[in-house]
């Protein structure tokens, strides 16, 4: 007899915001499988039209409260830009430093608190604390070490106050910095534990073809700003990212979809990893062999690993950057400039994915239009075909309905989604 099916999730856990899964197989055939986002659009880009450009990147910080460094440095850096302003190089130190912060605290959060239950088959962390306590320390560890570095060089661990146009309104303290530099010393045994799991544990098999798209710069791995590329082929500069998205609506989900050169497209630790592993520290190389992760992986799930291995870059990288920090003068630390109408995009490297911030600016440098697309809403289509696939696979392979139920979960969860932030 064929089977019947039906999963109704409302709303996915250990997720940012409020999505919903939903797979219904009729007589063994599929009859849809779909991720909708169902929560009320913010309008944010509105609330900053008239604005002035110093004010802006203090509200767009607010957008999220886990990327808030990314959407400020986005908002920066199409401002400095559209008013032609650079910042001094002591400043760009810092504001990647504060880019890896975040990045570190993000993944951290994800791996070992939202995606970690699901491979320990527990339904939360409060279990692993008896099983595992020395992971969820490793965790709490990186997380820790994550905010430590953001609040050093941004003011605060979320919602920066000290990134600012032209530069930093103020510099970190030289003491902290060293105090940072022994602290990353001392949390590299958090990743060895770390790597040491993941590489221990058993990555569900599925592929779909996919087009990632990250920035690129040819000669590091990126995180602020540069070009715009895809693993088909696909470079645009900055300004043109409107090209690279093409958002357009769809009647089930109130959080846009987008498209490049294929019916979706993926962004995030797994694109960044597929268009730039290049440029990775060697040790996260190292660490990328040892998880078993290589070019050009089509595997979501391999999200997960991606981001552990940037872990590993971003702690050698924030050594190097700390190093470079202690030998500069910091007293330069902000360009000064005059307001001017101009136009502009700003593109960073957020945890979950490329953010573009677009922004026009009048003769007294006031903000007379934005734009903002987040990483989710140009991962959010290509969730949706992941989860049809993944069905189709599963009912081949013959699984039960609550190991479809469970795949379908962990795939989403894969890409982290920042649901409430995707909804522009």
């Amino acid at each position: 007899m064929k089977r019947d099916c039906s999963i109704d999730i409302r709303h996915l856990t250990r997720v940012e915001g409020h999505g919903n899964i939903r797979i219904t197989v009729r007589e063994g055939k599929l009859v849809e499988a779909r991720w909708a986002v169902v929560e009320t659009p913010r309008f944010f880009e509105v609330m900053v039209k008239g604005m002035s450009a110093e004010r802006v990147p203090f509200l767009t910080s607010r957008i999220c409260g886990i990327c808030s460094i990314s959407h400020a440095l986005a908002s920066i850096r199409a401002l400095e830009r559209a008013m032609q302003v650079t910042p001094p190089p002591a400043a760009e130190a810092v504001r990647l430093l504060a880019m890896h912060g975040e990045t570190l605290q993000s993944h951290a959060l994800h791996l070992f608190f939202l995606a970690l239950p699901d491979f320990a088959g527990t339904p939360g962390i409060l279990p692993l604390l008896e099983s595992h306590p020395e992971l969820v320390r490793a965790g709490l560890h990186l997380k820790e070490l994550g905010n430590e570095i953001s609040t050093v060089t941004a003011g605060r661990c979320t919602h920066p106050v000290s990134l600012v146009l032209g530069g930093l309104s103020k510099a970190p303290d030289r003491k902290h910095l060293q105090q940072l530099l022994d602290i990353i010393g001392e949390r590299k045994s958090a990743l060895e534990v770390a790597c040491d799991f993941f590489a221990s544990l058993d990555i569900p098999q599925f592929e779909r073809e996919t087009e990632f798209i990250s920035l690129h710069n040819g000669s590091t791995y990126p995180f602020i700003g540069g070009e715009l590329v895809s693993t088909d082929g696909v470079r645009r500069s900055e300004n043109d990212y409107l090209l690279m998205t093409n958002e357009y609506l769809t009647e089930f989900s109130t959080s846009k979809f987008t498209r490049c050169s294929r019916e979706s497209s993926a962004a995030g630790a797994l694109a960044r990893f597929n268009n730039n592993s290049a440029f990775l520290h060697p040790e996260a190389k190292k660490a990328a062999e040892k998880l078993g992760l290589r070019k050009v992986s089509h595997n979501p799930f391999m999200n997960n690993i991606a981001r552990l291995a940037e872990c590993v870059h971003i702690l050698h990288d924030a050594e190097a950057l700390i190093g470079k920090l202690l030998d500069m003068d910091l007293l330069e630390i902000r360009t000064r400039f005059t307001p001017k109408a101009g136009s502009a995009t700003g593109a960073v490297e957020a945890p979950r994915g490329i953010l573009y911030h677009h922004m026009e600016t009048d003769e007294e440098g006031r903000v007379s239009k934005a734009d903002c697309i987040i990483p989710t809403t140009q991962n959010n289509a290509n969730i949706h075909n992941d989860l049809q696939a993944l069905a189709l696979q599963s009912l081949e392979e013959g699984k039960t309905d609550r190991e479809i139920e469970k795949l379908a979960e962990m795939l989403v969860r894969s890409y982290d989604p920042c649901i409430s932030c995707s909804v522009h």
